[in-house]
């Protein structure tokens, strides 16, 4: 999560929540009551719904004191929004990200607010446990899902001479697909590890030396 997270009050301003907003390039903020307990969460798309259009006269932001200056984050923040504590697993705040259609959620502790997460931060992750911002090999799999794929997988890479850095899962209805991220390949040469593996696997793909190379 992204902790130190910029918060709007309850009587914060929409015009300085914009201005926070183009500045940061911040897409969603908290917003927490006096007591700093979340109340609420403003959207990019709340302010930009608050805001006139430049092609229809009308609410003036020429001058403070009124118009869209006597607007404030209760008016247009989305009350109870969904939350998370900072136990929850990635997957449950990724499968809320996807279900709700959010950019974000506030992660929430014992009613305080303690950060937010958001889409960027999941894929941050991912990118981080599959091995896919690093350059070298990766092998793709598609496995039963059920106990001793796997573990048979790993064994026979093992016994190949192949050391890797992460191994990320994901079940694909009665199958889990398999990536792993390799730092050595021994003394065997790609071609015969692939070889190799084909003969008893179901291998989708491998990247190696940034070429990607499809298996079906």
């Amino acid at each position: 999560m992204t902790k130190n997270v910029i918060s709007l009050g309850v009587n914060s301003s929409v015009m300085d929540a914009a201005e926070i907003l183009h500045e940061k390039n911040i897409r969603q903020f908290p917003v927490i009551d006096s007591s700093g307990h979340l109340v609420g969460i403003v959207s990019d798309r709340d302010i930009r719904d608050a805001m006139p259009s430049k092609f229809i006269p009308g609410d003036a932001v020429t001058h403070k004191g009124g118009g869209l200056y006597t607007l404030t984050a209760s008016d247009i923040m989305t009350m109870d929004p969904i939350t998370v504590s900072s136990n929850s697993a990635i997957n449950e705040v990724a499968e809320l990200l996807v279900k709700y259609k959010i950019g974000g959620v506030p992660v929430v502790d014992d009613g305080e607010l303690t950060g937010i997460i958001t889409q960027a931060d999941v894929l941050r992750f991912l990118t981080a446990a599959t091995g896919s911002k690093h350059t070298g090999t990766q092998l793709a799999f598609r496995l039963d899902a059920r106990p001793g794929p796997l573990a048979g997988l790993l064994c026979d890479l093992r016994d190949l001479g192949i050391t890797f850095s992460s191994v990320f899962t994901a079940n694909d209805g009665g199958h889990r697909n398999t990536y792993i991220q390799v730092e050595d390949l021994g003394d065997s040469s790609m071609e015969t590890i692939i070889e190799r593996l084909q003969d008893k696997y179901d291998l989708i793909f491998y990247v190696n030396e940034g070429i990607t190379v499809d298996m079906r």
